[in-house]
Order: C-alpha cells, then structure tokens, then sequence
C-alpha cells in the first residue's frame, strides 16, 4: 500500500464523480429541486471530468498492459457524445418543459451509458494492472486539471459549445 493516501487513487477520485453525476441527474429530474442550479453544476463537473481524463488519465493508461487502447478511444468518444447531449439541453430556453425533459433523458442516457462502460472496462482495467502508487500520481493530477477546468468556468454554455465544435 502506497502512503500517498487512498483519497488519491484516480479510480476511487472518478467514481465519486461518478455518483455526484447520478445524484445530479436525480435533482434535474425533480419538480421540487432548482434543475437550473443542478443543470450548471452538472455541465461544469462533467467538462472538468472529461477534460482531465483525456489530458491526464487516459494517455497514461493506455501504457499499461491490459487495458485496451479501443476502450480508451471509445472513452473519448462517448465524452463526445455526452457533451453534444449536454450542449442540447443547455439550449432549451425553458428549463422543466416538455423539450428540456426530453432532452435530459438523451443526456442521462448518454452519460449513464458511458459511466457504465468506463466503470466496468477502463476503471476495472486500471485497478488490475496499474500499481497503486501510479495511481495515486495519476490521482492528483486528475484532480489539479479538474481544479483548473472549473476555475476556468469550463461549465458555460460559451465553453460547451466551443468543446462541441472541436471535437
């Protein structure tokens, strides 16, 4: 066991963004919730998340033996996904109406999916055959990106829309 403390491990850093989005998409689906508040919370955890996956956490991980390179790719790919579903709803001017629900179905969707399968390939993968101490680097510096990501208000519609279009 590495001593740079379990709250570091990039597995454990991930999932517990993980369930924050689930958490998160509970509150935008509830009448008796601020879904606006909820919805700007949701988009600027999910850029930052992605954002310092695929600058911090992904490359590294396809250095290791096991974990498959189409995965990882794939893993961007669906962040891709997550971010059009993400800008789409971001879009509709009435927060609550019957466009907004639809569209927050097609974003939990896309985004539940991609949890799931990251969860189960990439995160298992990384666990199996990534020392604990690497995981621990990989940890911080997916957090110190994070960190970066929303203090560059990285959640704004403005943001979105430019990650969108460069994909």
């Amino acid at each position: 066991m590495s001593d740079a403390g379990q709250g570091e491990d990039v597995v454990a850093v991930i999932l517990k963004d993980h369930r924050t989005m689930e958490e998160l998409f509970r509150r935008m689906r509830s009448v008796e919730a601020d879904r606006a508040a909820a919805l700007a919370k949701f988009s600027a955890l999910l850029i930052a998340h992605a954002e310092a996956e695929e600058h911090e956490v992904y490359g590294a991980l396809k250095r290791f033996r096991d974990i498959e390179n189409e995965e990882v790719e794939h893993g961007a790919e669906e962040h891709a996904e997550g971010n059009e579903a993400l800008l789409k709803l971001m879009e509709v001017e009435e927060v609550g109406s019957e466009e907004w629900d639809e569209r927050l179905e097609e974003l939990v969707k896309a985004v539940n999916h991609h949890l799931d399968e990251e969860e189960r390939t990439i995160l298992n993968g990384a666990r199996e055959n990534v020392p604990d101490e690497r995981r621990a680097e990989l940890g911080a510096a997916f957090l110190r990106e994070r960190e970066k990501q929303l203090a560059a208000d990285c959640g704004s519609i403005e943001n979105v829309r430019r990650i969108v279009q460069n994909a």
